[in-house]
């Protein structure tokens, strides 16, 4: 069985080409991926090549750990049937490509137990959920304090607002430098921090992933506060001491999703609890996807985009 996927071969050498999957076994699914999202973290620095090393890094690789389907086979020892609405999280599935994210293919062979069952009324929306699930799983468990600052209004930004907003805690402050990424907010206010007073923050989650800006960060908290890294970086983070011991700071890292987090996501959307709605600007055709990458990261206008994989060669 073949199928059609996004390969980068190298730094921003990216196509779409021919591969074959992995035979499916009793435990597995066969998926048609309908949509699929680009992450402008940490695909980003594969195409850039800047990711540092990592666990089953390697190219070419197929990228992508968005995407939402439909299952077109399903193994006698799963709990699907043909035709159930799904996201996955990518697959590890292909001859001669590496699946460390894998879902940017017209179809992808995974085990059971790495896929959620969704609304099929989600459509490309249902992509989203991973994004979604990263942002709860910053905010929710023990000891976790509610963002009063969310540092930018990028897709992660709003979520974390949006979640924050969902749980009944009060509505943070977001900030953005970009005008175009300004807009969009639902229930919170969208400002410049040159134009934010405070310095009394009890919680600031950092949405942008830019390590320079710690130090500021830590002077805008109040005594005892803490700032989360909700971002992915790259280069190694450091503070000045002097700052940081006068307001006691304290720093966590927010890591990935777990399935818990998955979980309770997309209870959260389906409810109606959660919006998804407004979070992608860009849909284009998966044949353009090597123009699509280029726009996702470096348009800022660009929040979330889509490829879609209704006119690519099934397997």
């Amino acid at each position: 069985m073949q199928t059609t996927a996004v390969i980068l071969r190298g730094p921003r050498e990216l196509g779409l080409e021919r591969l074959t999957l992995a035979e499916p076994g009793a435990k597995d699914l066969v998926v048609q991926i309908s949509h699929s999202g680009i992450s402008t973290g940490t695909e980003k620095l594969f195409y850039t090549g800047n990711m540092p090393p990592f666990p089953g890094m390697g190219y070419p690789l197929v990228p992508g750990y968005e995407a939402a389907g439909e299952v077109v086979e399903a193994g006698a020892e799963t709990n699907f049937k043909i035709g159930d609405r799904v996201f996955v999280p990518g697959a590890n599935c292909y001859e001669g490509a590496f699946g460390l994210f894998g879902g940017s293919s017209r179809r992808i062979v995974t085990d059971a137990s790495r896929v959620t069952q969704i609304d099929p009324g989600l459509g490309a929306e249902g992509a989203l959920l991973a994004l979604a699930a990263t942002a709860r799983h910053a905010l929710a468990g023990v000891d976790k304090k509610m963002p009063e600052l969310i540092v930018g209004h990028g897709v992660l930004g709003r979520l974390l607002a949006r979640l924050t907003i969902a749980a009944g805690a009060s509505a943070p402050t977001v900030w953005e430098i970009d005008p175009d990424r300004q807009g969009g907010a639902l229930g919170y206010d969208v400002i410049h921090p040159d134009d934010d007073p405070r310095h009394d923050y009890r919680t600031i989650y950092d949405a942008s992933g830019v390590g320079s800006l710690l130090d500021s960060l830590i002077t805008r908290i109040a005594k005892g506060g803490e700032v989360v890294l909700a971002g992915f970086y790259t280069d190694p983070l450091s503070f000045a001491f002097p700052a940081a011991f006068m307001k006691e700071a304290r720093l966590r890292i927010a890591a990935e999703w777990d399935r818990e987090d998955l979980i309770a996501t997309r209870q959260l959307v389906e409810s109606g609890a959660l919006s998804l709605g407004g979070l992608i600007t860009h849909s284009v055709p998966a044949e353009e996807a090597a123009e699509a990458y280029e726009t996702a990261f470096n348009d800022p206008a660009c929040l979330k985009m889509i490829l879609n994989w209704g006119a690519a060669h099934d397997a």
